[in-house]
């Protein structure tokens, strides 16, 4: 756990004149009962509580965020985390345009939905939705594509072979199409290392 540093100390004190001075002013000018009066300064006293453990808890509340972030060390390795729900997300740049993936192992090729395919350049009308694929919503017809880049992080590849779903696709798919353009894939302590 962290500790406060000077300038934390130094707004918690202001945070505490600023909270008795309003404190000693409401009960100065305050016209309610007794009761009410104990009732406002419990209130305001949890307020001022809570602000203190936000400001001696911030340090650790941005490691925990931090600690859910896509990471690139100066090696090229990239570091997903393994989300609340199990599942690795990735965000990669396809032709030019951010787009958010889930890794699936079990998917062959990278998949697009109908969305992030359009949102990359190529129009769903007039693809040729030739192939099929088994889901477990039941199949689906897929087309071949070729993405001019696939980027992420300081590694770019081109030409990449990819398609696109016609069916329902909440989220677009990182394939092992995609996982094996990179030499090394490992998956310990909650998370996925992948360095080329």
């Amino acid at each position: 756990m962290s500790f406060m540093s000077g300038d934390n100390i130094a707004q918690l004190v202001y945070l505490g004149t600023f909270a008795l001075v309003l404190g000693a002013g409401f009960l100065l000018t305050s016209k309610l009962k007794l009761g009410q009066t104990l009732q406002m300064a419990a209130i305001w006293a949890l307020i001022f509580i809570g602000a203190v453990a936000v400001v001696g808890l911030w340090g650790d509340i941005q490691d925990d965020l931090m600690a859910n972030q896509t990471r690139f060390d100066d090696n090229g390795t990239i570091t997903i985390p393994r989300s609340f729900d199990g599942h690795y997300y990735m965000t990669l740049d396809i032709n030019g345009q951010s787009t958010d993936f889930i890794v699936d192992t079990g998917a062959t090729d990278i998949v697009l939905n109908r969305t992030d395919a359009a949102a990359a350049g190529l129009d769903p009308a007039n693809l040729h939705f030739l192939g099929r694929a088994a889901t477990a919503n039941g199949e689906v017809r897929t087309a071949p594509v070729r993405l001019d880049t696939v980027t992420i992080g300081a590694h770019e590849d081109t030409n990449v072979p990819a398609v696109v779903n016609d069916g329902e696709l909440g989220q677009s798919l990182l394939g092992m199409g995609y996982l094996q353009r990179w030499g090394r894939i490992e998956i310990t302590g909650g998370e996925m290392r992948l360095s080329r």
